[in-house]
């Protein structure tokens, strides 16, 4: 009985610290600041350069009856033409094997009749890196008089495109700040500091090398005359302007 009328009265002992106990206010939160208001806009830039290096791809395809003659007939004459080329001026380390591949090639069957095989066809290509563009042309002449008989393409590219990506981005932050400035007027809204801004390039915009193959056995041909085009690199920017209210 004195037990329970001792916990009794620690128990009430407790209640009352507790409610003794200061509590603390938490502190009021500061109200969220206003949307801020903006203005989205986009600008395109572009810049033109000419060319200043090319690749050119050169192939060499022999047929064999069999695999391996196919093969050692095109390195023979793949060696040629890379000796051609680095006689020419061309180092080495600028000549790349881009493609090669041996397989079988079969005669048109019969109806219902068995494929025949005819022999087997060797391609190697190479891609050839030109930094002399005045030059081209003789070299893929000397290509394929040395046993070259497949010119695959010309590509043609800018060695320093970070100067003329910065022109077509430069446009492009104009364009668009132009853009804002016209809207805002429009709008009859003040515009305020550049938020936020995005950019998207482009690769230069290749275009087909045009060319003229003269026959490679003809001594007094002139030369293969290759046109470059000019390069085109684009560039894309996303400004994000505040607006500070009516004008």
């Amino acid at each position: 009985m004195k037990l329970s009328r001792w916990m009794t009265a620690l128990a009430l002992l407790t209640s009352f610290s507790a409610l003794a106990q200061p509590r603390t206010t938490p502190e009021p939160r500061s109200a969220p600041n206003p949307a801020v208001r903006t203005l989205r806009v986009e600008g395109k830039g572009e810049a033109k350069a000419e060319p200043d290096e090319a690749w050119v791809d050169l192939a060499v395809e022999t047929v064999g009856n069999t695999a391996k003659a196919a093969g050692e007939e095109n390195a023979r004459k793949m060696e040629r033409v890379i000796a051609a080329l680095t006689g020419a001026g061309i180092p080495r380390k600028e000549i790349d094997t881009r493609n090669y591949s041996v397989y079988p090639e079969y005669a048109q069957p019969a109806p219902n009749a068995e494929p025949k095989l005819r022999g087997y066809r060797a391609n190697n290509t190479v891609s050839v890196h030109v930094r002399e563009l005045p030059r081209l042309g003789d070299l893929i002449d000397r290509a394929i008089a040395s046993g070259a008989n497949r010119v695959d393409g010309v590509r043609f590219a800018l060695s320093k495109q970070d100067a003329v990506y910065a022109e077509a981005l430069r446009q492009a932050v104009e364009r668009g700040r132009k853009t804002a400035e016209v809207l805002a007027a429009s709008l009859g809204v003040r515009l305020g500091g550049v938020l936020e801004v995005s950019t998207v390039s482009e690769p230069p915009h290749v275009y087909p090398a045009r060319m003229a193959m003269m026959e490679a056995g003809d001594k007094s041909a002139p030369t293969t005359p290759i046109l470059p085009e000019e390069q085109t690199v684009q560039a894309q920017v996303t400004l994000i302007y505040a607006i500070e209210g009516t004008r």
